[in-house]
């Protein structure tokens, strides 16, 4: 009898899809009480893209699962799992974004579900892609991460309304024999006792649906945004440390560093506290906005279609959200 060959985690595609509309600082100004500089200032952030009324966080999924699916160069039949992190659904609670996904895919009778873990969501995903490839339970499976934020966002708050964007990124993850294909590393983590730092307060069992719900204006995002900033700072530079460190790799040495696209501040002082050159760093966020679980793979998408992002090439992911969630990933870009 022939001995099990063991099986990795393999990254080998991305897409994404961004809407058509976008709304710039100029707009915003017309809204709130703001400026485009204000805003440039504390968040770099110049514009954003929003999903038409019509739009759903399902059919911005299902157009970067399009394109993830064909870039990997696999049918649909092929895939036997698909996992979608939004904290936008079509639907509260049921069904599951990732159900009406692969409905609109065509993809039949595959396991489908979703997560909440907000930004760290396509991390999240990862790890969880990782786990069911490398325990020989699945071979191809797709993750998504999809949001319509503007769905859940109070456009007169002008310390929420100036961050967030809408958008979808997805990669298709394949078990592999050549370690050299594989996953390195996957960090993470959460801590609820921060869960009011950013938080959406309802509907839920706390505050079921109700008149008095929406005229308290619960269902939109709430951020503490100058504690959720020192804390991103904190835990997100740790984590980068702690991943390299385990796995004896220098920050120098990282071709790819692809942060959670939130505030320019935030990524700039990750990248100076690992001393990293401004050419390894990602950054999306002056034309997406905070995109939370799509964030990362729309970064990655970026690289890919600008011809910087090569085959090998090694990857640093690091990201942290509403939960309180954080991760980080290190893993080679095994697209064509």
């Amino acid at each position: 009898m022939s001995p099990i060959k063991p099986a990795y985690a393999s990254f080998r595609s991305i897409g994404a899809y961004v809407p058509e509309k976008i709304l710039s600082n100029a707009d915003l100004e017309k809204m709130v009480d703001t400026s485009d500089e204000w805003i440039v200032k504390r968040t770099g952030i110049k514009e954003r893209h929003i999903a038409a009324d019509d739009e759903y966080t399902s059919d911005m999924g299902a157009k970067a699962a399009e394109l993830a699916i064909e870039r990997a160069d696999i049918t649909k039949e092929e895939i036997d799992l698909v996992l979608c992190a939004t904290v936008t659904p079509d639907h509260f609670n049921m069904p599951s974004t990732a159900c009406i996904i692969s409905d609109k895919l065509g993809i039949k009778n595959v396991q489908a579900f979703d997560i909440s873990a907000a930004c760290s969501g396509f991390v999240y995903l990862l790890s969880l892609a990782k786990a069911f490839i490398e325990s020989g339970m699945k071979k191809n499976v797709l993750i998504i991460g999809a949001e319509k934020f503007s769905s859940i966002v109070d456009y007169t708050d002008r310390t929420t309304c100036i961050l967030f964007g809408d958008g979808a990124g997805a990669a298709v993850i394949s078990a592999t024999e050549n370690k050299e294909e594989a996953f390195i590393d996957v960090h993470a983590s959460a801590d609820g006792s921060y869960s009011d730092f950013l938080v959406t307060p309802a509907p839920g069992s706390v505050h079921p649906a109700s008149v008095a719900m929406i005229d308290e204006k619960l269902h939109f995002v709430q951020m503490k945004g100058n504690e959720t900033f020192k804390l991103a700072v904190k835990t997100l530079t740790k984590d980068v440390k702690d991943i390299l460190k385990d796995n004896n790799i220098n920050a120098e040495d990282i071709p790819h560093f692809i942060p959670h696209q939130a505030n320019y501040r935030i990524i700039k002082a990750v990248g100076d506290a690992l001393k990293m050159r401004e050419d390894q760093v990602a950054v999306t966020v002056h034309k997406y906005g905070n995109t939370s679980a799509a964030s990362i793979p729309m970064a990655i998408n970026d690289l890919y279609e600008s011809n910087k992002l090569k085959t090998g090439e090694l990857m640093l992911l690091d990201t942290f959200g509403g939960g309180l969630t954080w991760a980080s990933a290190l893993l080679p870009f095994m697209g064509k």
